[in-house]
């Protein structure tokens, strides 16, 4: 062992050509290992837990019926709107046909198209 003037250096002994070492872990490095692979496990299910298992398929249909209006030649969906609900302003009128019908919402309809009515506008 030497010494100097920025402190004392300590040699390590080198090990002999062909000599294998091996990995020892403390009982705290084993901990940290085992915390780190868990993690992924950990995550997954926490995520879940909180997602509830999603949406589950069934077999069972639910037929739901609707009233349905012809648009007559000339009509837009503003026409229609007046049409079925005369006393409820049109503009909310069309946003419900249009969602409920999947429209693109540009207001053009063709004659003889069939859309269904919203249940609150039915008579």
């Amino acid at each position: 062992m030497s010494t100097t003037a920025m402190g004392s250096f300590h040699s390590i002994p080198a090990l002999p050509a062909g000599a294998r070492t091996r990995l020892r872990l403390t009982r705290r490095g084993r901990a940290v290992l085992t915390a780190l692979l868990a993690l992924p496990l950990v995550i997954g299910a926490v995520v879940f837990a909180l997602n509830g298992g999603g949406a589950v398929a069934t077999s069972e249909q639910t037929h739901v019926s609707f009233q349905h209006v012809t648009v007559e030649s000339g009509d837009s969906l503003w026409a229609v709107a007046e049409r079925i609900a005369p006393s409820a302003d049109p503009r909310d009128v069309i946003a419900d046909l249009v969602q409920l019908n999947g429209l693109d919402g540009s207001g053009v309809v063709s004659p003889g198209q069939q859309l269904a009515i919203p249940s609150k506008y039915a008579h």
